[in-house]
């Protein structure tokens, strides 16, 4: 690159363009690594398509800036008021999103800062803990999402004779959310939240509902669908 035109940015730390584009690379690999980390410990049916993808931008993004602010404090805080105009309108669906937000930060600052054995050891050891828990919380059930079912019953039935060892069968956990008449007091409609157990299917508890007598209607609904 002609020297007039490098001239003009040699005020801060000398570091070669071949040096900037490995810590960025690095930064990438990183990045993505954290991208599949989530994938595979999150459940299928709740990751946004871009998510992943915004991981490992940020991974790059983030190791950039920290070349950038480097030991000077003053163009760090000129870098905090110019990043506070950013706003994120998305908001983030589930707590562990956002520590995979900050995640990616961390590993991104990390390979920026070219401590990059704490990067590799942080996606080890985050990397381990998120696969442990993410068996321990399906193995509880948590891994399975929230359904409402309402039934509508005879007014007649009891309840829990009716439905309690279908229900059991079927699922993980239930909790009775609401409980009134329908048909000018003929009939019950009862509102659970549950969730499936793992190995669970929603066609065969709502066939097996259908068939028990006394049972007048069977409507199971996602719940984190609804809003």
């Amino acid at each position: 690159m002609p020297d007039f035109l490098v001239a003009p940015f040699r005020n801060g730390p000398e570091i070669s363009a071949l040096e900037v584009l490995v810590r960025l690379v690095v930064a990438l690999l990183f990045g993505g690594a954290v991208a599949w980390i989530y994938r595979r410990t999150r459940p299928q049916l709740e990751i946004t398509p871009s998510f992943p993808v915004t991981l490992v931008l940020l991974s790059v993004l983030i190791a950039m800036v920290t070349q950038v602010i480097g030991d000077n404090i003053a163009r760090a805080f000129s870098l905090v008021g110019a990043l506070s105009i950013v706003r994120f309108r998305t908001v983030v669906r589930d707590t562990q999103d956002t520590a995979y937000v900050i995640f990616a930060v961390v590993v991104g600052m990390a390979v920026g800062a070219k401590d990059i054995w704490v990067g590799l050891i942080g996606l080890g050891v985050v990397g381990v803990a998120a696969h442990f828990m993410m068996l321990r919380t399906a193995s509880l059930g948590g891994g399975t999402p929230l359904f409402l079912l309402n039934l509508r019953v005879g007014i007649g039935a009891d309840l829990e004779a009716l439905l309690g060892a279908t229900l059991n069968a079927h699922l993980h956990e239930r909790q009775l959310l609401s409980l009134g008449t329908a048909r000018q007091g003929a009939s019950l409609d009862v509102v659970y939240q549950s969730r499936l157990r793992p190995t669970g299917s929603a066609d065969e508890l709502v066939k097996a509902l259908n068939r028990l007598e006394g049972v007048q209607g069977v409507e199971l609904k996602r719940r984190d669908l609804e809003d």
